[in-house]
């Protein structure tokens, strides 16, 4: 039986898992996430030991990979390889929604969890506290310019 899943909020943003890593043995995990209008987003970081693929479903999505800027419409791609430094924005007039693949699973709901109690604790977020929530799930963050 397929039960509901939670939605996650992280100040504007949206995220819900379809497939965590324990549903997979591992291999991979999957994640919805929805981007309002000017929404804050994560800062430029990198993973250190998981490919992500991006599949936008809704609306369109800045990603900034490797210093190259690339505009994602609804049903475009994007593969995000282990090591590069990457972020984005949602620079539209329309909130935009992408579908999350990380191999192997090695980032779940906990890492989106321990962001929101972070961001979601009002006033400006503590950016030394997200780069020890980063740390410990494997992100690193980029503080450079992208």
């Amino acid at each position: 039986m397929t039960k509901t899943k939670e939605i996650i909020r992280i100040g504007q943003l949206e995220i819900k898992f379809l497939l965590e890593a324990s549903d997979t043995n591992g291999t991979l995990t999957i994640f919805e996430f929805l981007v309002p209008v000017g929404a804050k987003v994560p800062l430029p970081h990198y993973h250190e030991s998981f490919d992500e693929t991006i599949y936008v479903l809704e609306g369109i999505m800045t990603f900034t990979v490797d210093g190259k800027t690339e505009e994602l419409k609804e049903g475009q791609s994007l593969f995000i390889p282990k090591g590069i430094v990457h972020g984005f924005d949602n620079l539209s007039q329309e909130n935009a929604k992408a579908l999350a693949v990380s191999t192997p699973g090695l980032i779940g709901s906990e890492y989106f969890k321990e962001l929101a109690v972070i961001v979601n604790a009002g006033g400006s977020p503590d950016i030394e506290k997200i780069k020890v929530v980063f740390k410990k799930h494997g992100l690193v963050p980029f503080m450079g310019p992208q």
